[in-house]
């Protein structure tokens, strides 16, 4: 269960209230079929309010990020642009502690009589809904996700049904009582008291059951009640503290404090907190969705490189028998005479030893002297030949292995623009089974443009295709590359043949921060003029050789690369 429960509703409920009512709703859009935005303006600015029913990242919270709409509007929101748009936003209400907020709007219908309209946002994971109601007879004018009532007996969600909240589910609101009467629900003899703690008190999801309950240690009584008054002082008094709290790679957000977990990022605002997080989280979860079927093709791809690279290296290790075989079969002639057939071995000088020792050289009974010496040097021309194929099999293996780990750290690093790019590199490749489709006009690569700390303009390639870009078409022979050393990681450009030595150490994050690298300390980064990146003939996409480079050596800084974003 997310970390968006009551109590982090209430903050943002509280924020919106303080930001937006008395506010004009002055655009409304649907981009997804699971989110909503409105623009609203107030106090002399507009505000972007982010309602989600998505059924993993359900939530509302004003945001600063951008979205890209349809072109013909879903039904529902041509329905809320009908009653709602140029409404005034009067009021904004939580259900208790529920995840249920009610926006109450005044308007004015057709005939231009002052109306109420109500929108109800209900979080419930993948039950969530946004529904519009006529308020005066709390009749559904039209909802995002209807309900008919083979689905829910208890109630109906379609247009012209009447609207019922939710059933309760019998719990307490942690505003409402006291300590004793919180007391009497738990069952000190059960254990488990976290989930107890979910399933006894309302708005409380398992993260905070999980800090209540490392506060308390397992004490006893009088120290539940002492841990239960501080949490109902703190939501009470409103004393949020919205932060980012990381463990174990595992990141959760909150605006009560969580001691057990290490603190990542202190935010103004839990509005702020709350974009800040999905924003990041959604966009990186529809990534790695996307690229599922790619990072599954290219980890086999891997794994069968691998296997013949192991292969091939154990047919090198085999011919280094070659030359020993090479001399029993020279050894073999010079002795000739001695060798009658039907011996199974014979012992001669080796005179290829400085100290002359004697060797004894095996030989097949049913073979004349000739035929066992010719044997020998048989097997000697077969193991050169399979050491020259091996060696030629290793080179092509390792080069194979480098490519594709390349691939796999640009799809962990992938925007969702990037994603189409690899995947056409990779039909481009042979690796993905190339489509009969529609001929497109191929777009040009887009990648990552950046700005230094003095102005001066730096590219990276988030992908082969914008390496290659960067790299080929965008930078002149005198501007600067950089790359990470012997690290799979994109091609850096700094706009300038002589850049600042600010210029090029922020370079020079961009370039460690784009690699596999990203979580390293002390990261080598390599850098010298385009003139001399050269792409040999025959070789991956985005492979390059350079030359005159010198080193720099960098620790990945996300905060300065988040202040050189344009």
């Amino acid at each position: 269960m997310m970390p968006f429960d009551g109590i982090v509703t209430k903050a943002i409920t509280i924020e919106l209230r303080k930001q937006l009512l008395g506010g004009r709703v002055s655009k409304i859009y649907q981009p997804t079929d699971t989110e909503l935005i409105f623009t609203i303006r107030n106090k002399r600015r507009n505000f972007t309010l982010l309602l989600s029913i998505h059924p993993s990242y359900s939530r509302l919270h004003l945001t600063e990020a951008s979205f890209q709409n349809p072109e013909e509007p879903p039904m529902f929101c041509m329905h809320l642009r009908k009653h709602l748009q140029g409404a005034i936003l009067a009021n904004i209400e939580q259900l208790d502690l529920e995840r249920i907020v009610t926006f109450r709007f005044r308007a004015l219908n057709e005939i231009g009589d002052a109306v109420s309209k109500t929108l109800i946002f209900e979080i419930m994971g993948r039950h969530s809904n946004i529904i519009l109601l006529q308020e005066e007879e709390e009749k559904i004018v039209n909802c995002m996700k209807h309900v008919p009532p083979s689905q829910n007996r208890y109630r109906t969600l379609l247009p012209g049904a009447t609207y019922k909240f939710p059933p309760s589910q019998g719990k307490l609101n942690l505003l409402k009582i006291d300590e004793d009467g919180f007391l009497k629900r738990l069952d000190f003899n059960a254990g488990k008291m976290d989930r107890q703690i979910v399933n006894v008190l309302t708005g409380i999801s398992p993260l905070v059951a999980k800090e209540f309950v490392h506060r308390t240690h397992l004490g006893n009584q009088s120290i539940f009640k002492q841990a239960f008054l501080r949490l109902q002082t703190i939501v009470k008094n409103e004393q949020f503290e919205p932060s980012i709290y990381v463990r174990n790679d595992r990141e959760d957000f909150h605006v009560l404090p969580i001691s057990f977990m290490e603190k990542k990022a202190k935010f103004q605002s839990a509005n702020e907190m709350v974009d800040f997080f999905y924003a990041n989280k959604a966009e990186r979860d529809l990534v790695k969705q996307q690229t599922n079927d790619l990072v599954r093709i290219v980890k086999n791809e891997l794994e069968k490189n691998r296997k013949k690279l192991k292969i091939h290296r154990d047919t090198l290790k085999k011919a280094e028998d070659a030359q020993r075989y090479q001399k029993f079969g020279e050894l073999l002639t010079a002795n000739m005479h001695l060798v009658k057939k039907g011996d199974a071995s014979i012992t001669v000088v080796d005179y290829y030893d400085p100290e002359q020792n004697e060797l004894t050289i095996r030989l097949q009974s049913d073979k004349t002297p000739s035929e066992n010496a010719q044997h020998y040097f048989k097997k000697y021309r077969k193991l050169l030949a399979a050491n020259e194929r091996a060696q030629l099999e290793i080179e092509k293996a390792e080069s194979e292995i480098a490519y594709l780990a390349s691939i796999l750290q640009q799809l962990e690093n992938a925007r969702i623009e990037d994603i189409e790019e690899i995947r056409e590199e990779l039909r481009e490749e042979g690796y993905i089974k190339k489509q009969v489709v529609r001929k497109r006009k191929k777009k040009k690569p887009q990648p990552e443009k950046y700005i230094a700390t003095d102005g001066t303009i730096i590219y990276v390639g988030r992908n082969n295709k914008q390496n290659e870009y960067v790299t080929q078409k965008l930078a002149n022979k005198n501007d600067i590359w950089l790359h990470t050393l012997n690290i799979p990681g994109s091609h850096v450009i700094i706009k300038s043949a002589e850049p600042s030595e600010q210029t090029l150490l922020e370079a020079a994050h961009l370039a460690a921060y784009y690699s596999k690298a990203r979580d390293s300390q002390s990261v080598p980064v390599d850098y010298t003029a385009v003139k001399n990146v050269k792409k040999p003939s025959g070789k991956k996409p985005g492979f390059v050789t350079y030359s005159e480079q010198k080193t720099i050596y960098v620790t990945p800084d996300e905060k300065m690369i988040e202040k050189l974003k344009p």
